[in-house]
């Protein structure tokens, strides 16, 4: 079952947050740089256009737009990576690497002000 794009998120946050407690991985719809088509993909990089749609799947099945920005701010990234849900990508490669070249966007849904 999937529903329309979510037109209002303020009502939606504490859903989002639920769904995305236990496990962070969700779908996005990104649109291709040369095709222009909706590419439903779970893994991903964002370079030509920022728009994305993320898909709750597990619990709420709505879909969500959104755009993302790329974080370039060293601690920011830092303090992103040191974070424990980031285990996985420091057993891959020492922090100060991943700090320096790990692609990273920080992802705001529209409709949200804060």
């Amino acid at each position: 079952m999937r529903t329309a794009v979510v037109a209002s998120y303020a009502a939606d946050v504490d859903l989002v947050r639920v769904e995305l407690a236990d496990d962070p991985t969700v779908d996005i719809t990104t649109t291709g740089r040369h095709t222009g088509l909706a590419r439903r993909i779970e893994i991903w990089m964002l370079v030509a256009d920022p728009g994305l749609v993320v898909h709750l799947k597990r619990h709420a099945h709505v879909d969500l737009a959104a755009r993302a920005t790329p974080v370039v701010d060293a601690v920011t990234r830092r303090h992103v990576l040191d974070h424990l849900n980031a285990t996985w990508y420091r057993a891959q490669q020492p922090l100060d690497v991943l700090v320096d070249a790990s692609p990273m966007v920080e992802v705001v849904f529209e409709g949200d002000n804060t």
